[in-house]
């Protein structure tokens, strides 16, 4: 795969914006680990490697087990997610897909239950801007770097 471009450069200010934006998401109230896990299962739905490898380092160092990175996939067959989790990857997968959900009641009622309405706008902040990124990096082809076995020991 090739890159089509350097976004970054074509059009600076635009990612100033973008990154304005997402330094907003490190100050939300909802925790850490659970907004990289929302990072990260948008970003499977979306195809996107860039990403994958961006955020699987950091769910890790926010302490989200590797138990459920590894089966984050198939997590409503997994028992390893709490109720809030569950929620928050219902409203993602919901909003991830709008074309094809409408974001239905059942899911926003499972949000709503489980999260107060500042928590339920931020995670749909959280979710608005991997789906943003996600589609720069895939639009553009933005190619992660291949880790070496010493970057695993470090």
């Amino acid at each position: 795969m090739t890159p089509r471009m350097n976004y970054y450069k074509a059009a600076p200010d635009t990612m100033k914006a973008m990154i304005a934006a997402e330094e907003t998401t490190k100050s939300l109230s909802l925790p850490e680990a659970l907004r990289e896990l929302v990072k990260m299962r948008v970003s499977q739905i979306n195809g996107c490697a860039f990403c994958l490898d961006m955020h699987a380092p950091a769910a890790r160092q926010a302490g989200v087990a590797q138990q459920k990175l590894d089966v984050l996939a198939a997590w409503r067959e997994s028992p390893v997610f709490d109720d809030r989790e569950r929620a928050a990857l219902v409203w993602a997968e919901a909003l991830t897909r709008i074309e094809q959900t409408g974001a239905p009641d059942a899911a926003y009622q499972r949000l709503a239950a489980a999260f107060d309405e500042r928590e339920r706008v931020e995670l749909t902040f959280v979710i608005t801007m991997i789906n943003a990124w996600n589609r720069f990096a895939v639009g553009f082809r933005s190619i992660h770097r291949v880790r070496t076995d010493q970057d695993a020991a470090a």
